[in-house]
């Protein structure tokens, strides 16, 4: 087997599972419907991924790996370049997700995916996300305390935890504001992550 195909048959793979968990859950969707929709055998899915729990860990690593090291590269811009201003660490926080999500290679699926996360109840999913990603929303809990020395943990978090389900939402694109006609998804996504900038500096500041 090439490397470009063994790389060929891992990505169907996991595009197809992602697709197909967006679309009936997480327990909803069977090993078999995954190779059926991948055009592979379950060999290749067991080769390359061992389990289902695994299959589910490696759909969230494909798309949060870059997203997670995009947001920690504009927080280090953002504290180098401007110290002491929450609006800049906010942005590098929504601005890489608003981004992953506009991307025409299954982004929207995968905020579908992370929807479905959050509706069904998976321990091993949720380990694996704490684990693996967990510092990063410590490294911005950290830049954003630096900023709000007068905020408790408690608060912190809360608002933290706040910001992170309403950046989901407008992820989803399923709000009341939808991209109007003539205005690309570039400035939609620009405007939308402004406003919620705006929004998100104003909580964490009351």
């Amino acid at each position: 087997m090439t490397a470009t195909a063994h790389f060929s048959t891992k990505d169907r793979i996991l595009g197809a599972a992602e697709e197909l968990f967006a679309q009936y859950g997480f327990s909803g969707t069977s090993l078999r419907q995954v190779t059926s929709r991948a055009d592979v055998n379950i060999a290749a899915v067991n080769y390359h991924f061992g389990s289902k729990e695994n299959l589910v860990n490696e759909v969230f690593r494909r798309r949060m790996d870059d997203m997670s090291a995009a947001r920690l590269a504009a927080l280090k811009v953002a504290q180098k370049d401007h110290p002491g201003d929450l609006e800049p660490i906010l942005a590098a926080f929504v601005e890489p997700a608003l981004a992953m999500a506009q991307d025409r290679h299954g982004g929207g699926a995968f905020i579908r995916v992370i929807a479905r996360a959050y509706a069904e109840k998976n321990d091993g999913l949720r380990k694996f996300l704490s684990d693996q990603y967990g510092h990063v929303l410590r490294d911005f809990a950290k830049a954003i305390a630096g900023c709000m020395p007068g905020l408790t943990k408690e608060a912190l978090y809360w608002r933290l935890d706040f910001l992170s389900g309403a950046l989901t939402y407008a992820m989803a694109d399923f709000g009341l504001i939808k991209r109007p006609s003539g205005v690309s998804e570039s400035a939609h996504r620009e405007h939308a992550a402004k406003e919620l900038i705006r929004f998100a500096a104003a909580g964490f500041k009351s």
